[in-house]
């Protein structure tokens, strides 16, 4: 059977990605406290292709993630890249694996338990150069320090996303980057409350205001004291309650740098 993607491509020009995009797919990751969760990732794959390739081979892709599928961890995504290179006659190959990741919260007063959900993401390549990327978005809450100061009652408050990225040259727990963020927020967040947890989280709040400003940077400080980061970016978006608009802050560094 003729192989029309090994034909000569009309117009001579290398292409930078080719490869399948949005595959939902059943993975499992490491868990901190139980070892190892069963979740569903979104998942891109991608390689470059020679100008003297007209396509690629779409089914291969899937074909090397079966053979992954049973444990997917920051340690087996090298080899994936490497299975794609080779199978695939590429330079460079690049995963993409977006996923919710859950995690068991008791709630800070009655001790309800719930289930709280996080998005988090692999982003790898391999070329010249390997590079793994970690992201971990966490829900928070802030309430803002000129309101609370200018008030005689009452300051705003908000929900936010904060978005840690994070290149490590040993393995960072998810679970890990969840408390860090959730401590520099004027109070973290919970899927399940009681009247007596609203009260306490209410409260707290207001003693802990906190500008997005300020998270970004205490988030940064933190980050800089895990020796196996070598690289982090930090974002936070707040949801104003009252602003037609979201408030925003971001930092980057290499670690040491601060």
């Amino acid at each position: 059977m003729n192989d029309v993607q090994k034909e000569a491509a009309e117009h001579k020009i290398d292409l930078d990605k080719v490869g399948v995009k949005g595959v939902r797919y059943p993975i499992v990751v490491l868990d901190k406290e139980n070892g190892y969760q069963n979740t569903v990732a979104t998942i891109s794959m991608y390689v470059d292709l020679p100008r003297h390739f007209r396509g690629t081979h779409m089914s291969r892709f899937i074909e090397i993630l079966n053979r992954h599928s049973h444990r997917m961890t920051l340690d087996n995504i090298a080899p994936i890249l490497t299975e794609m290179k080779e199978k695939l006659d590429a330079r460079s190959a690049h995963l993409e694996m977006a996923f919710p990741y859950f995690i068991e919260k008791a709630a800070p007063v009655s001790g309800q338990k719930s289930i709280m959900v996080y998005d988090c993401e692999f982003i790898a390549s391999q070329g010249d150069e390997d590079e793994l990327i970690v992201v971990i978005s966490v829900p928070v809450m802030s309430l803002c320090p000129c309101s609370k100061e200018i008030s005689d009652r009452g300051a705003h408050n908000q929900r936010g996303i904060v978005t840690v990225k994070v290149k490590a040259k040993e393995l960072v727990w998810i679970e890990d980057i969840v408390r860090l963020v959730e401590g520099a927020a004027s109070s973290d967040v919970y899927a399940l409350l009681k009247r007596e947890d609203e009260k306490y989280i209410t409260e707290r709040a207001y003693d802990n205001p906190r500008f997005a400003e300020d998270m970004v940077r205490q988030i940064a400080v933190e980050l800089e004291k895990m020796p196996q980061i070598t690289w982090f970016s930090v974002e936070t978006e707040n949801y104003e309650s009252i602003h037609n608009h979201n408030a925003y802050a971001a930092v980057s560094r290499n670690t040491g740098d601060l």
